[in-house]
């Protein structure tokens, strides 16, 4: 048996014409015309590392600590394939794998690959200034733009390296006899939205207007003229990646692999293009548009295509599914769900999804419903990281933190390890302010503009948090820090 997962990063489903988009991506339909396409599939961790922990253990991260590495007491599904005899690879762009944030990730892998230059991925040295474009609106790194250099042709695109790769390895490994696990990871469509020209025909992009391809972390503040380029520049991208999607699908036709692989394409997140007023994530409350992602599934020994409504979450239900397609069991403390009977019969492993970034909202949905509970304190506190590995995404935890660092004794699903417990400190409400929870009903307001109050509702889905608040042994503080 074998299992590939391709994986993007912050991919709208809203640009699939799966999901009613109208961006043109062929490859992307005929994708949906052979796997089964989940209607109702959420992030669980966010952002991007904290979204691959929960991939490899199974389980949710953000409860417990920020974004940062594998840790010493996780259990990786990977290794536990690696162990049953399932060789395990990783080919990834994704360059967070290369900083202190990321470091320990591929080594769960029995092999890794990595492809070079996205975003500002420090690559390339060079001391002089590189070449900006005179028309480009200010923002970016300096890095990105030396990185930049390096594309003149579409083969420059470290997309297109790690499909290549991805390639070559289904061609060298497709016998009946072989049993592996192959894990691809785009960095696109993520920003900076740079794609090669010949996606971008036909998109009404003036080569001498201002460029705008890179958008802030922040609320929207350009003019329309530029939301809209910022938006054609990510259909473009989008169009790159479906591309790429297409050349993984060629293989599997070419090598037979549609009889005994297991196909898996998701996306860690997804992202807001001026809806709500927002650019991107992390500073916003996760709107559909972020915490609802595409998942597509094709499954040997459940064959679509097909359409399932099930409730469910990818970034840790993968694990123990594709633990379960290569007849292992899941990891002990693992809580995400097999979703085998999903793919069967649309059957529910869950009614309600736990969701959100450390230290800001955290939020649950039924499917229907979805709740965005703040902290009830102006300085969002008791919160801490609890971590053996005390780094950020781009280094070390500051010195003045680790100095009020104390000694915590660990969870059920640490190993018997204790835990540095360092101090969070600084407030973020994505909603507004202490206090200011939402409920918002999908149903009637899908696009989430008018909150609705309804105490009972309320008070069902608190209970509902509280139950997977102790399901994944959250810190006691969460109570507190969100006044349950």
């Amino acid at each position: 048996m074998k299992a590939l997962v391709l994986m993007f990063d912050s991919l709208n489903r809203r640009h699939l014409p799966p999901y009613g988009g109208l961006v043109e991506t062929p490859n992307f339909r005929r994708l949906a015309a052979r796997a089964h396409t989940f209607d109702t599939s959420y992030v669980a961790s966010m952002p991007c590392m904290p979204a691959r922990r929960d991939l490899l253990t199974g389980r949710p991260n953000f409860l417990h600590r920020s974004w940062g590495p594998i840790e010493p007491y996780d259990d990786c599904f990977t290794e536990r394939l690696s162990r049953a005899g399932v060789s395990t690879h990783l080919l990834t762009d994704h360059y967070h794998y290369w900083e202190d944030g990321g470091a320990t990730y591929h080594p769960r892998f029995d092999t890794a690959q990595f492809f070079r230059g996205q975003e500002g991925d420090p690559w390339i040295g060079q001391c002089s200034d590189p070449l900006v474009p005179p028309n480009h609106n200010g923002k970016g790194r300096r890095q990105d733009w030396v990185n930049r250099e390096r594309l003149r042709t579409l083969a420059d695109f470290s997309q297109t390296q790690t499909i290549e790769a991805g390639l070559e390895f289904l061609a060298r490994n497709a016998a009946p006899e072989h049993s592996w696990y192959l894990q691809i990871e785009l960095f696109d469509p993520h920003e900076p939205f740079v794609s090669h020209p010949d996606f971008q025909q036909g998109l009404g992009l003036d080569p001498d207007a201002p460029l705008f391809d890179w958008p802030p972390y922040a609320a929207v503040t350009e003019p329309p003229e530029l939301v809209a380029q910022a938006r054609a520049r990510y259909e473009a991208l989008v169009r790159q990646c479906d591309a790429s999607l297409g050349r993984v699908l060629d293989a599997m036709d070419l090598h037979g692999l549609w009889e005994d692989t297991m196909l898996v394409v998701w996306t860690d997140h997804g992202y807001l293009l001026a809806e709500h007023g927002q650019w991107a994530k992390n500073h916003a409350p996760l709107f559909e548009e972020v915490a609802r992602t595409p998942l597509f599934i094709h499954d040997p020994r459940q064959p679509g295509p097909g359409r399932r409504s099930a409730l469910v979450q990818p970034a840790i239900d993968l694990a123990p599914t594709l633990l379960g397609f290569f007849g292992q069991a899941r990891g002990p403390h693992m809580i995400g769900r097999d979703l085998a009977p999903v793919l069967t019969a649309d059957t529910p492993v869950r009614s309600h999804a736990l969701f959100g970034y450390h230290g800001q909202e955290v939020n649950i949905t039924d499917g229907r419903h979805v709740y965005f509970r703040a902290a009830v304190r102006a300085d969002n506190q008791p919160l801490h990281n609890h971590t053996l590995m005390p780094t950020q995404m781009r280094g070390f935890f500051p010195a003045e933190i680790l100095r009020r660092a104390e000694l915590h004794p660990g969870f059920s699903f640490t190993g018997g390890m204790p835990l540095l417990r360092v101090p969070w400190l600084g407030a973020h409400f994505a909603t507004g302010g202490p206090g200011r929870h939402r409920l918002y009903d999908l149903a009637r307001d899908p696009a989430q503009k008018d909150p609705i109050a309804d105490v009972d509702l309320e008070a069902g889905l608190l209970q509902a948090m509280d139950a997977l608040l102790r399901e994944a042994d959250a810190p006691p503080e969460q109570w507190d820090r969100l006044g349950l």
